[in-house]
């Protein structure tokens, strides 16, 4: 279970990086520039998947393999992988910012009716009308029956969208350790670590 729980707080995502492996990585139909690319769909769902054990207090780390040779390629890749999730992250807050409004706008039309339910109604038929104390309890029961949803929408449903949002923040700003190899010595390698991202 204690090694569950390391491994929860730190997820490294690896990657294998040269020049005949790169064009793998991307989109074969965007004719952009490498690091403004498209990530393939089979790529960006090895990513997905990578980080399907991370916590909202994990961290994420991208682990690149690479030859000396080919190291010009890393730089490229991990500018597409940071802007690929740059966007999906804008586009979920997007969803999120819709997914509020609506609820506030739900729950504010329900309130209304619930007012005028228990307010008005009650005077068509007058407070001394037999009808009345039944249609009270009615109202009463119909009340909390159409609050409920909305309210259940803003206290429950806020979660899967932060959590979305800040494993997609992470992905965009992880650190990049490149573990850098040189053919011409066996067993040998350099190790560098870039920074996270910002935006």
């Amino acid at each position: 279970m204690k090694s569950v729980k390391r491994l929860a707080r730190r997820v490294s995502i690896f990657l294998s990086v040269d020049s005949q492996t790169i064009s793998g990585y991307f989109n074969p139909h965007d004719p952009s520039p490498i690091y403004n690319r498209q990530l393939s769909y089979d790529f960006e769902e090895y990513l997905t998947n990578a980080v399907l054990g991370a916590k909202r207090f994990s961290t994420i780390r991208y682990k690149i393999t690479c030859s000396t040779d080919d190291k010009i390629y890393t730089e490229p890749l991990i500018q597409a992988i940071r802007r690929h999730f740059y966007i999906k992250k804008k586009i979920k807050e997007a969803e999120f910012r819709k997914f509020k409004k609506r609820a506030y706008i739900l729950l504010g039309a329900s309130i209304l009716l619930v007012m005028i339910c228990q307010g008005a109604l009650p005077y068509v038929f007058g407070w001394e009308h037999r009808i009345h104390s039944a249609l009270s309890n009615a109202l009463d029961v119909f009340s909390w029956v159409i609050l409920w949803k909305p309210i259940e929408r803003l206290i429950f449903y806020w979660n899967p969208f932060l959590k979305d949002i800040a494993l997609l923040e992470k992905m965009a700003t992880a650190e990049v350790i490149v573990i850098e190899k040189n053919k011409n010595k066996n067993n040998h390698a350099v190790v560098a670590a870039i920074p996270g991202g910002s935006r």
